[in-house]
């Protein structure tokens, strides 16, 4: 199984917006959030991935074929890091889980941006809780910190890369 990170190109906008139709599905579990009277979940912020410094979207491949995406941004939202990126957003096809994808795909994220990295959580999603635990703490050899946003519903790791 051949797993790929490949940058999400302007001209594949539609495509990221449908695959992030489906990320929104399966999130709204714990977002609570509703589709639109068009039917839709909408994601604010596709547009900036192309027009903001510091946004890298990328699609994950199995065997060429889509299989989530992934987005990064150069920056943190609970924490000081020197040099930092973090995992905006993360979503692997129901059908690509449970199989090694999610955390191959991870890891080659990792490797592609050198420097700090903040991956955060809500407190109600208990299962990527656990999932990016698993893949941190392989991915360190432990060596990583967990913090809870004060502000926030949320939880997390940090680690240096």
């Amino acid at each position: 199984m051949e797993i790929r990170i490949d940058p999400i190109l302007r001209e594949q906008k539609s495509v990221f917006m449908q695959m992030m139709e489906l990320y929104m599905y399966d999130f709204s579990e714990f977002s609570g959030e509703d589709i639109n009277e068009y039917g839709y979940f909408g994601y604010s912020r596709i547009d900036d991935y192309w027009n903001e410094e510091g946004r890298y979207p990328f699609f994950i491949r199995v065997d060429g074929m889509l299989a989530g995406l992934v987005l990064v941004r150069s920056c943190c939202e609970y924490n000081n890091l020197p040099n930092p990126h973090n995992i905006a957003e993360f979503f692997v096809m129901k059908k690509y889980r449970r199989k090694g994808v999610g955390k191959a795909a991870a890891m080659k994220v990792f490797d592609m941006f050198p420097g700090s990295w903040e991956v955060a959580q809500w407190k109600s999603n208990v299962p990527a809780q656990s999932f990016w635990k698993q893949v941190i703490s392989e991915y360190t050899k432990g060596k990583y910190d967990t913090f809870v946003a004060k502000d926030k519903e949320a939880v997390g790791f940090t680690f240096d890369r």
